[in-house]
């Protein structure tokens, strides 16, 4: 059994400290919100009064968190207090810079750090099987692999620190715009007058294939699992797709990167989210398309 601290347990951190719980681990967790605190314990964490309280004795501490600034503020706060030899494992969706950042902050005390931003959504981390892009050092990735395996279903290293978030929002990236070509292509396919079912048969298996199109199928019927056939509540909303779409277009211009793709993705999803879809699953942007060329 290991002792593992577990700072933010909002819809992700929550079902991925139960199944650490699960696991055998004890974990001690903090969240501003009560109301998530609440569900921690009834998964079985032991609710900690503030994050440095957490932390006081734990072998490992994980963070889920929303943005680069608040890991960064957690870092300062509790990094110094943590016991000597902690490993320090992030699993927000963060800026590269900022992940960068993080790492010198526990390299300056002493401590090993990976960041490993998950892919899989709320729905893998109750299940157990999210995706893993860590960055770090080979000893903190191999510290950190056994942590991480009750709650994923696959763990990848990336490479040196940072190269977890590099890799999480270029995924991202690619499946913004493979979202809306798939959303394109059916919207065209409506006005000529072919069938989803016709169009889905013939590109699910052809080189128009895509997660975006055979795992996550933007228009009902074809694949009923997918949130079109809950009229778009969200597996992964389009104010989350928005965040690492802004994310990769911070770092492709940093990178001096050119993502023209990427970009107009970036202001696709933008006016989406406008127009007030912002909790909707981020494959009704196939609504929007059905709207912007009307």
């Amino acid at each position: 059994m290991t002792t593992i601290a577990f700072i933010g347990l909002g819809n992700m951190g929550n079902p991925m400290a139960a199944n650490l719980v699960k696991a055998g681990h004890e974990v001690r967790g903090f969240d501003l919100v009560p109301e998530s605190l609440k569900v921690a314990r009834d998964n079985g964490v032991v609710v900690m009064a503030n994050a440095p309280a957490a932390v006081k004795d734990a072998e490992i501490v994980i963070t889920m968190l929303p943005a680069g600034k608040h890991v960064l503020s957690v870092y300062e706060d509790i990094v110094a207090k943590a016991a000597k030899g902690t490993l320090f494992i992030d699993s927000s969706t963060i800026d590269v810079d900022s992940a960068r950042k993080a790492h010198a902050i526990a390299t300056k005390h002493g401590m090993l750090s990976v960041d490993a931003p998950v892919s899989g959504g709320v729905g893998g981390a109750t299940a157990g099987t999210l995706t893993f892009m860590a960055g770090g050092s080979k000893e903190a990735f191999a510290r950190a692999e056994p942590i991480l395996q009750p709650m994923a279903g696959r763990t990848v290293h990336c490479g040196e620190g940072g190269s977890g978030q590099a890799a999480k929002i270029c995924n991202n990236m690619i499946l913004g715009i493979s979202m809306i070509g798939v959303g394109e292509a059916f919207v065209l396919a409506e006005k000529l007058g072919l069938s989803h079912q016709a169009l889905f048969d013939v590109a699910s298996t052809s080189s128009g294939q895509c997660w975006s199109l055979t795992t996550y199928c933007p228009v009902p019927g074809p694949v009923p699992a997918s949130p079109a056939n809950k009229g778009y509540k969200p597996g992964f909303a389009a104010a989350l797709m928005l965040k690492d779409l802004k994310l990769s277009q911070k770092a492709a211009q940093a990178a001096g990167a050119a993502t023209p793709l990427g970009a107009e993705a970036t202001q696709l999803y933008a006016l989406f989210n406008q127009q007030g879809h912002s909790g909707d699953d981020f494959s009704g942007i196939i609504n929007f398309l059905r709207g912007a060329e009307k």
